[in-house]
């Protein structure tokens, strides 16, 4: 890499990731007025030939399996040959690392819209109480920002992406714009029918699928595919929703296959681009704009930072505080589930609908002493959704059996076992961080991340109150729960590992204090005024609600501020 290939243009702002954040900022800046050129890791993406939401396994070459069946491994389901191509636990030739005693799984993206082409679509709001937590619990730091702070730019992106949804009034979960939710399938009437005599809430869930037309997208046709993409752009992502506005500005400039490797800073101390190396020449290119605006997600805008080391930064950029790459949090997770009897009297019948959960569990116990802080929302799946890869691998495990007698068990059996996830609010501490590795570095000699994880008490004690929950809703039903977990050993009551929820925040905090944080409010780094991180790295807490929604009304929040400040000069 002897020579470094300089681009020709300033550009207004850089932006480094394509994904919930960066597709929100391109689209708002570059409708500002702004030139904007963005930086992704990855291809282009074509939905006519990438998305495979109406493919059958015979149509492919291995049935779903991937070669070799790797998606058949313990927790690879993210990496079969249906899901929307948004990246993978393992990238060869782009490694990561985890300390003696830690485990840590980063699921990461390659492609325009990174994450957003197949994710859950949980569309929740933080409520009041999560921007102010500590005040309340005195755990970790309250946000500089409040609810009202972000509530206008909720309304933005919920009006603009779409979001399905009821308004309950209920105090953990702040209702929003919403779309008509879809009808809830048979078995969620039969969990909300047993949750109510439990006094637990079940209402409609809230995701980021239209119903109803909306900005010459049309409505959702209840394939219930939505993890393997949509190519009609029913549910939202940034690659289909936000982009293509950016684009149609002419402002807009898109280069993939473009590994970030430094933010440059000239000898003012302000950002002046971005290096990266392109991935088909192996060279290194430069980029220079007036901002920087990290959105590569949580991990990487850290790395990238981390990774920006200069006489004046010497602890890398943005980090006077020395905070960038602690906080690392993921949300809590466990999973379990039973057979439900009344499931076998279903007559068969078309189950799809969204793909996603109809009807969910909000944080119901905020009033309550409880023995572990903050809370978590229970997300419902199951019924008889479209057969897939290795769906009745348990049940073959299970019972052995073979040929008639098995087939006729599998159809009896075939949706009668209904799931819950919990996804919960992880404090930070002290032994959850990132770091670079002192001795690895990538295919393109860029120095990788070390990470160090561990759950406090406090989470582990959520992870048993969610299965306590779980075993209840089953048993009330008279239900056989059929999860096993065990009170030690490396996942205590089915903890998932870290990063396994791929609810990555913290990185970067946001704060008022120059010395606990690296960005103010308004996601705008500290030290280098012209440089603002919008991914999940800005966030001070992670509640128990999913954070898209909440990456995309702070990017929207940040570029409109980035805007303004353009227009005065400030930058």
């Amino acid at each position: 890499m002897a020579q470094v290939s300089r681009s020709p243009k300033i550009y207004d702002v850089c932006i480094v990731g394509s994904g919930a954040a960066g597709g929100t900022a391109a689209k708002v800046l570059t409708e500002g007025g702004l030139s904007v050129i963005m930086l992704e890791a990855g291809p282009a993406l074509d939905p006519s030939e990438d998305f495979k939401e109406h493919v059958w396994p015979y149509e492919l070459p291995h049935r779903g399996g991937g070669v070799g069946g790797h998606a058949l491994e313990l927790g690879n389901s993210l990496e079969n040959e249906f899901i929307a191509p948004t990246g993978a636990w393992t990238i060869e030739g782009e490694p990561y690392t985890a300390a003696a005693g830690s485990t840590f799984r980063w699921y990461r993206s390659r492609i325009v819209g990174g994450r957003t082409n197949h994710w859950g679509r949980i569309a929740l709001r933080f409520a009041p109480v999560d921007f102010r937590a500590k005040s309340h619990d005195g755990l970790g730091d309250d946000w500089p920002i409040t609810y009202d702070d972000l509530a206008p730019y909720y309304d933005k992106v919920e009006s603009y992406i779409g979001v399905f949804g009821t308004k309950e009034n209920f105090p953990s979960a702040p209702d929003g714009i919403f779309q008509p939710p879809p009808k809830p399938r048979c078995n969620e009437v039969l969990v909300k029918k047993y949750c109510d005599q439990l006094g637990i809430p079940c209402i409609p869930a809230r995701l980021a699928v239209i119903t109803r037309a909306l900005n010459g997208r049309p409505a959702c046709h209840y394939c219930g595919q939505c993890d393997r993409g949509c190519k009609t752009a029913s549910n939202f992502s940034s690659s289909q929703v936000m982009i293509p506005p950016a684009q149609d500005t002419g402002r807009f400039t898109l280069i993939t296959h473009a590994m970030a490797r430094e933010v440059l800073v000239g000898k003012d101390g302000k950002a002046t681009g971005v290096s990266y190396i392109d991935k088909k020449t192996r060279t290194e290119k430069r980029v220079e704009a007036k901002a920087v605006m990290l959105a590569a997600s949580a991990c990487e805008s850290a790395r990238l930072l981390l990774n920006s080391k200069s006489s004046q930064f010497p602890d890398g950029l943005a980090n006077s505080s020395g905070v960038v790459g602690h906080y690392l949090t993921d949300s809590v997770g466990s999973d379990g589930g039973g057979y439900f009897p009344q499931m076998e009297k279903v007559p068969p019948h078309n189950h799809d609908g969204v793909g996603g959960m109809h009807m969910y569990v909000p944080w119901w116990k905020f009033d309550r002493q409880n023995d572990f802080p903050r809370g978590y929302h229970i997300e419902l799946w199951g019924g008889r959704h479209m057969p897939g890869v290795r769906m009745f691998h348990e049940t073959c495990d299970i019972g052995e059996g073979y040929g008639l007698g098995l087939k006729q068990r599998l159809r009896k059996e075939y949706g009668t076992y209904l799931g819950f996830s919990g996804r919960g609010e992880m404090i930070p501490n002290p032994d959850s961080f990132c770091e670079i590795d002192p001795a690895t570095v990538d295919q393109w000699g860029i120095p990788v991340l070390r990470f160090h994880f561990k759950w406090s008490d406090h989470e582990i004690k959520m992870a048993k109150d969610m299965q306590e929950t779980f075993r209840a809703i089953v048993e009330a039903a008279g239900g056989t729960y059929t999860t096993k977990t065990l009170a030690d050993g490396p996942n205590p009551h089915g903890i998932a590992d870290g990063g396994v929820i791929i609810h990555e925040l913290g990185t970067a905090r946001m704060g008022i204090d120059t010395k606990s944080s690296a960005l103010n409010g308004y996601c705008q780094a500290h030290d280098v005024k012209n440089l603002f991180v919008t991914d999940g790295a800005s966030f001070v807490s992670n509640p128990d609600k999913n954070p898209t929604l909440t990456i995309m009304a702070l990017s929207w929040r940040a570029s409109e501020y980035l805007l303004d400040e353009a227009k005065k000069g400030n930058l």
